[in-house]
């Protein structure tokens, strides 16, 4: 059993984080969990006084030839969203590394839906949904199940999401990163990954995607990704200032591209 977890890829959902997820188990020197999405730090039932993190290390078992010098890692997306979870995960370990990948948020609210729907825990349309399904949101609770469930809109603010980040962690151990890199350019990505936790490259890797969503439901109207991107454009222009990431191949930044699923 590890005695302290190292590294949290911390978003955001529907980004590529099962695709990192199974590139960072390659690593001999990264140690995951026994599943990813562990959702730990965002559970509201633990007792966060008692300093009590013995459950949670029985999810990370070393691999024959792993040793102390292994860096464990979490792959739970909803921690840069989930209002207590950072700051959890500081006064845990205040000197983690924090991964985030990120997704045009418009092509992420529509991946969110379309998982939502297949799962069975959504009923209203696209449309409806990042409409007036966000009413539900209003009337629940903030930290109960709704605001896992519904916030096709609300986890697509990065910018925000970002500066609660950078409010918990310092830049210097936040490494930001985007799914379209991850898809056309693993290797480099991975690399770039290595190099922020100082431990040894990657050797070659297969590309692979992981978790695509869901076919078979109708793309988002036009009036819909107008909808969208009115709400995002203003802090998807922040986010990208903030961070310098190539976001040029954005729908919510660039009207003359397509959504992918």
């Amino acid at each position: 059993m590890i005695d302290r977890v190292e590294v949290f890829v911390a978003g955001v959902q529907k980004a590529g984080t099962t695709a990192l997820f199974s590139y960072l188990s390659e690593h001999q020197l990264l140690v995951p969990g026994i599943a990813k999405e562990l959702h730990f730090f965002d559970n509201e039932l633990h007792d966060w006084q008692s300093g009590d993190y013995s459950s949670y290390h029985a999810h990370f078992v070393q691999r024959p030839g792993q040793d102390k010098t292994c860096m464990a890692f979490d792959v739970t997306p909803i921690y840069a969203f989930w209002p207590n979870a950072l700051a959890r995960i500081h006064r845990y370990n205040p000197d983690a590394r924090i991964i985030l990948i990120h997704r045009d948020p418009i092509e992420r609210a529509w991946s969110h839906w379309r998982m939502e729907r297949q799962r069975g825990g959504e009923t209203l349309s696209f449309s409806e949904a990042i409409r007036e399904g966000r009413r539900r949101l209003d009337q629940a609770a903030p930290l109960d199940d709704p605001h896992r469930v519904f916030t096709y809109v609300e986890r697509g603010y990065y910018a925000r999401q970002l500066d609660h980040v950078l409010s918990a962690f310092p830049q210097s151990q936040v490494l930001l990163l985007t799914s379209g890199m991850l898809d056309r350019q693993p290797q480099e990505v991975l690399q770039r990954i290595t190099a922020f936790l100082g431990i040894s490259p990657f050797g070659p890797v297969a590309p692979r995607r992981e978790h695509v969503g869901a076919t078979g439901w109708p793309a988002p109207t036009g009036d819909d990704i107008a909808y969208l991107r009115g709400l995002f454009l203003e802090d998807t222009r922040r986010f990208a200032r903030m961070t310098n990431l190539p976001l040029e191949d954005w729908p919510t930044l660039n009207e003359a591209v397509s959504l992918t699923a």
